[in-house]
């Protein structure tokens, strides 16, 4: 469900102000809307939190450049040795801006090298030495690409030349100057990739720098009249009571009422607690049904995990994401000291504890192991049922599936309106779709023809959703809906056809699997030769489908949840999420 928030207004004593913050954070209760922050202190907070974010991409990059192209030169690797941990943000920024300085100097100098090298190794102490003795001697440029370049002893250039000041050193001083330039930026690069073991001496300090840029930005917001300072924020009625309570002990006066029409008070989901790991899903999206709109957890999960089974469509690879899976949950055992893993790394482990078994029943069912089948298994009801040649019956299945979901979705609406006469028109698009179902089965070939009972209830449903979508008294604001209705029931039809996706990339999926299984068993060489080549088509050729595989599930199983399921259950995702103040 989507938990009811009320809107909150806490008053104290203006020099109590920020130890009723510490406390309000303690309950971690309250969302409080900090964007209007905007202090030097809020700046300082953020800007440092920003600092340390940066030094960590800077240590990993070191060591990625390192570990790609080994350093010769071990110039400086221990300069952060001595530095602590405290310190270390600061020092890294302080060593990659001087690298920054360095790499620009010598980009200069490159400069200067590529313009002088046609002319020489000379010494410009020497041509000046002979310009004061009365010798004209200049440096030009010529015509024409590339433009030569030579050393003239006249007062004149010959037609389309240009002079070319004289260098301030030596060509060789300057090389030289490079090369101990770019050994200095590979040394700062070494030391630190050798830093980079102490990253977590950085990210440790992470939850504290958000938590001070939270506390810098509740305090910008806080605002003060006179004696009394107050903040607004929104807080969960079942929190109320632990709210109510601690303002008896701190002495706060608390204004709560409910929300009003033109306020959007934050999303706080709370499923069935066999379902609550989807609100991670939801988080990763980055999606939160509106504050009110419907809590489609249960259905979203329980479908989605049904899409990941046929978009992967393959059996072995669900055994690899689960075995990975297994693999995560025993790496994430709680450490001495803690009671249960972190929330969120328990709400994916589940996730795809759900979707990789899903993944392993339909390739049971269907009998595809990594784009093979198992011999014993030919002959089973469901692999035959589905392995149909014509592939009419996996059609009928994908669009029995869509309908199942977009029926759902608008009988859950008349019963939630089961109360108004409006009801009756969501009961009839559920007809309405019933028949586009068999419309969509007929045109395809599966169905031979359309019983005459689906038309009686084509009608039946038509007239209800014409005669109860608006009121009479709402004619004149949403009578233009009723003109829409042709082009929605036809839209409809589209919605149901849509999951043939399910089929289409679940099968291309399969078939690029076969593919090459068979170039790799296909090679004509002798079987000594063959092994490498072969494993390494096969590691390659899933390997790509296997990601390919994860990309449609982030296009197709969230579009048919978050598009065509959400667009008939009136959905729109235009929540953001219950953040409460409290530490990290």
């Amino acid at each position: 469900m989507i938990v009811p928030m009320e809107h909150l207004t806490l008053l104290c004593v203006a020099s109590e102000g920020e130890k009723a913050l510490e406390s309000l954070r303690e309950l971690g209760c309250v969302h409080l809307d900090l964007s209007a922050a905007a202090s030097p202190e809020f700046a300082e907070a953020k800007g440092e939190l920003a600092d340390a974010e940066r030094a960590v991409r800077i240590l990993d990059k070191a060591a990625r450049d390192v570990k790609a192209c080994p350093v010769s030169t071990p110039e400086g690797v221990g300069i952060f040795d001595s530095v602590r941990n405290a310190d270390l943000t600061g020092a890294v920024l302080k060593a990659d801006a001087e690298r920054t300085a360095l790499a620009e100097e010598a980009d200069a100098l490159r400069q200067t090298i590529r313009t002088y090298a046609p002319f020489g190794d000379f010494d410009p102490a020497l041509a000046q030495r002979l310009r004061s003795e009365g010798v004209p001697v200049k440096l030009a440029l010529g015509p024409g690409q590339p433009p030569e370049r030579k050393a003239f002893f006249a007062e004149a250039l010959p037609e389309g030349w240009c002079e070319v000041q004289l260098p301030a050193e030596r060509l060789s001083e300057t090389q030289a100057k490079l090369s101990g330039v770019e050994a200095r930026i590979a040394g700062i690069t070494a030391s630190l990739a050798a830093a980079s073991g102490r990253v977590s001496a950085i990210t440790d300090r992470y939850p504290g720098l958000k938590d001070k840029v939270a506390f810098a930005a509740a305090q910008d917001v806080l605002a003060t009249q006179g004696a009394v300072s107050y903040i607004e924020g929104w807080v969960p009625v079942d929190a109320l009571p632990r709210l109510r309570a601690k303002a008896v002990t701190k002495a706060w006066g608390l204004l709560v009422r409910d929300a009003r029409a033109d306020e959007t008070p934050p999303t706080l989901i709370r499923p069935p607690k066999l379902f609550r790991p989807v609100a991670a899903l939801f988080k990763g999206l980055g999606i939160a049904p509106g504050y009110t709109e419907a809590d489609v957890s249960v259905p979203f999960m329980c479908y989605f995990s049904l899409f990941f089974a046929m978009l992967v469509g393959d059996g072995g690879y669900g055994a690899i994401i689960l075995a990975l899976t297994l693999w995560g949950w025993r790496k994430t055992r709680p450490k001495e000291g803690m009671r249960h893993r972190p929330a969120l790394v328990r709400s994916w482990l589940t996730l795809l504890t759900v979707f990789s078994s899903a993944t392993v029943v339909w390739g049971i069912l269907s009998n595809t192991w990594f784009g093979a089948s198992l011999p014993f298994a030919k002959d089973w009801a469901t692999v035959k049922w589905l392995g149909d040649p014509t592939y009419g019956h996996m059609m009928l299945l994908c669009f029995t599936i869509g309908v199942s979901h977009l029926v759902l979705a608008r009988v859950w609406n008349g019963v939630c309106k089961i109360n108004d006469t409006t009801c009756l028109a969501e009961f009839g698009w559920a007809g309405v779709l019933v028949f586009m179902y068999c419309v969509v089965n007929w045109i395809v070939g599966i169905f031979s023809g359309i019983p005459s009972v689906f038309y009686w209830v084509f009608g039946v449903s038509l007239a209800l959703v014409f005669g109860f979508t608006v009121k009479p008294s709402e004619l004149k604001t949403r009578g233009a809906e009723l003109g829409m209705l042709p082009l929605n029931v036809m839209s409809a039809l589209g919605d149901i056809i849509s999951y043939v996706r399910l089929f289409a990339v679940g099968l291309a999926s399969v078939k690029v699997a076969e593919n090459f299984n068979g170039m790799a068993m296909g090679l004509d060489m002798p079987l000594w030769l063959k092994i490498v080549p072969m494993v390494l088509i096969l590691l390659i050729g899933h390997g790509l489908n296997f990601a390919m595989a994860g990309l449609s599930i982030l296009v197709h199983a969230v579009r048919l949840n978050t598009l065509e399921f959400s667009n008939h259950k009136g959905v729109s995702w235009s929540g953001y999420d219950f953040s409460p103040f409290r530490k990290n």
